[in-house]
C-alpha cells in the first residue's frame, strides 16, 4: 500500500510542476487529462474564469450507451475524438495540453493524438 501512495504522491508533484507553467486562458484553454484504472477523463478548462468548457470521459452516458467493449487505449482514442469534436463545436480550436503528471505514452498519447487528428491544435 505504501508503494501506491508513493506513486500517487510522485504524480501529484509532477503535476504541480507542470501546472506552474501551464495556464488555460480564454484564447487558449487547457486540455486536462486524468486517468484511473478503469476510466479516462478529459476536460477543457479556462483557468482565468475557473470554468470547464468541454468534457468527455469513458464514464459519460454517451460513451457507455454505445455498448462497445474497448481496450483502454482504444477507449482513450475515442475520448480524444469526443473532446475534440465538442471543442470544435464550441469554437475552441487551440488548447494547451496538460498531461496531469502522467508520462506521455500509452493512453495519454493516444488521447492527444486522436484530438490532434480531429483538428484540435496543441
Amino acid at each position: 500500500m505504501a508503494q501506491v501512495q508513493e506513486k500517487r504522491a510522485a504524480r501529484e508533484r509532477r503535476h504541480q510542476r507542470v501546472r506552474k507553467l501551464v495556464r488555460g486562458t480564454t484564447a487558449r484553454p487547457r486540455l486536462c487529462v486524468f486517468k484511473s484504472l478503469r476510466h479516462i477523463y478529459a476536460q477543457i478548462i479556462n483557468d482565468e474564469d475557473g470554468r470547464t468548457l468541454v468534457a468527455a470521459s469513458t464514464a459519460s452516458r454517451e460513451f457507455l450507451q454505445a455498448g462497445e467493449r474497448l481496450k483502454k487505449t482504444d477507449a482513450a482514442k475515442k475520448v480524444g475524438t469526443m473532446v475534440a469534436d465538442r471543442a470544435l463545436a464550441a469554437n475552441i480550436e487551440s488548447v494547451v495540453f496538460d498531461r496531469g503528471g502522467y508520462p506521455f505514452h500509452g493512453r495519454i498519447k493516444a488521447l492527444a493524438t486522436a484530438a490532434r487528428d480531429r483538428g484540435l491544435k496543441f
